[in-house]
């Protein structure tokens, strides 16, 4: 299970890492707060958990999603998604908050389609 938080540019290396676990589909979480976007993994909360712990990232800052290799389209649903307060779906309902997470995922991953 590999997580790649995206610190610097986006590489060949990274993407490898991220299909570990499906290769047709590159899950992708991100905090929306500290500007913070990770790639891969089985499971969104992974990259929640290792944001918490590592980042201090709060739960209400991150978010889910997903790029479809197949399609070469971003994606914004995941479980993490699901905040009953806030969010009772697994797509990102608000549209604001799903504008600001596909302009963060967008600019984080913006050379994803020429690496592949």
């Amino acid at each position: 299970m590999a997580i790649v938080v995206l610190e610097t540019r986006l590489t060949a290396s990274d993407i490898k890492k991220a299909r570990e676990e499906y290769s047709s589909y590159i899950k992708i979480t991100a905090d929306l707060k500290q500007q913070l976007v990770a790639i891969g993994g089985e499971y969104h909360a992974d990259a929640e958990q290792l944001f918490i712990k590592t980042h201090g990232s709060k739960q209400r800052d991150i978010w889910g999603g997903g790029y479809n290799i197949t399609s070469h389209t971003f994606e914004t649903n995941a479980m993490i998604n699901l905040q009953p307060r806030r969010n009772k779906s697994l797509e990102i309902i608000d549209p604001a908050i799903r504008k600001n997470f596909l302009t963060l995922v967008k600019r984080k991953l913006r050379r994803i389609k020429s690496l592949l």
